[in-house]
């Protein structure tokens, strides 16, 4: 359908519906399909962290995510994200100690989580703590938390099993103040060793522990690299409720979701059909580099963000 018609039927299917469903923020007029955060580790890289926000709420996004926000105080943040009325809908647990990711600290850049790895349950849980005072003092829903790389000596069936109850732990504790934990599978071309890198594999982890508030973090580029055949994905894993989190980015480049070999218009659609209404993280690295390259590669998503 052309931009006009796809407008028109969505604002004929809200009025269909009423008052069950909420219009989203991010559009300027109402519709069935999720809303878009930029994802400040990825985007608008030539300005400091904290400059960012606001480049991102110029630009329309309502709603931001980050890798790691630990190199900021958690006031600020909240202060920053108050006054531009923005939503922090998704961030990292520290990728190794809660001691490295501390403000004036250098974090180990080689980290890749803690989650999956035997002998450092502590590291994880004290990782998981200053996550979740985060995403308490910022109102953000919901914390990623990384599995960590394979290596040599632990088996994998060490690994599964501590993954599976540190897993455990860490949805009851983010229960208890209302934060959501996921796990992303991630190709192993950019992170070789990843422990997670299949969907069906991030599935049966979260039906193993059986919690309501572990959910997967479905990143299409990710998905494309190891396993593609997306549309059946989709179909198959958003119904069971078990996905809390999508991002997106080009493939193979991971630039702008307008070029490369993935069509998000078609992907679009289809998760307009199945109903998804959560959010979409942007996290791709802009083909321009140069400063303002983020603001002028949105042309993509201009129909979907409104002008603030």
């Amino acid at each position: 359908m052309v931009p006009a018609l796809v407008q028109a039927e969505r604002v004929r299917l809200e009025h269909a519906q009423g008052s069950r469903r909420a219009p989203a923020r991010t559009l300027g007029y109402h519709r069935a399909m999720p809303q878009f955060a930029a994802n400040l580790s990825w985007l608008y890289t030539d300005l400091p962290f904290m400059a960012r926000f606001e480049a991102a709420a110029r630009d329309g996004f309502s709603g931001v995510e980050c890798m790691f926000p630990y190199e900021a105080a958690p006031a600020e943040l909240a202060t920053r994200l108050r006054d531009l009325g923005l939503t922090m809908v998704l961030f990292n647990g520290p990728a190794g100690t809660a001691a490295q990711a501390a403000p004036g600290t250098t974090p180990d850049p080689s980290a890749r989580g803690t989650a999956a790895l035997p002998g450092r349950e502590d590291d994880f849980r004290d990782s998981v703590e200053l996550a979740l005072e985060y995403a308490a003092a910022l109102q953000c829903p919901r914390i990623h938390l990384m599995a960590g790389l394979m290596a040599q000596g632990p088996s994998p069936q060490a690994m599964h099993a501590t993954y599976v109850d540190n897993l455990l732990w860490a949805a009851a504790k983010a229960a208890k103040v209302g934060v959501q934990v996921l796990i992303e599978p991630i190709n192993a071309r950019d992170n070789p060793g990843y422990y997670l890198y299949r969907q069906d594999q991030a599935h049966a982890v979260v039906q193993e522990v059986g919690s309501d508030n572990l959910k997967v973090q479905m990143d299409i580029y990710h998905c494309q690299i190891v396993e593609g055949d997306l549309t059946t994905m989709l179909r198959q894993s958003l119904p069971t409720g078990r996905v809390g989190h999508m991002q997106i980015a080009g493939v193979p480049q991971r630039h702008e979701p307008d070029v490369g070999e993935v069509n998000y218009t078609y992907l679009f659609s289809v998760l307009d059909e199945l109903a998804y209404d959560g959010w979409i993280g942007c996290e791709y690295r802009p083909r321009d580099a140069n400063p303002g390259g983020t603001s002028r590669g949105l042309s993509w998503i201009r129909p979907w963000l409104s002008a603030r």
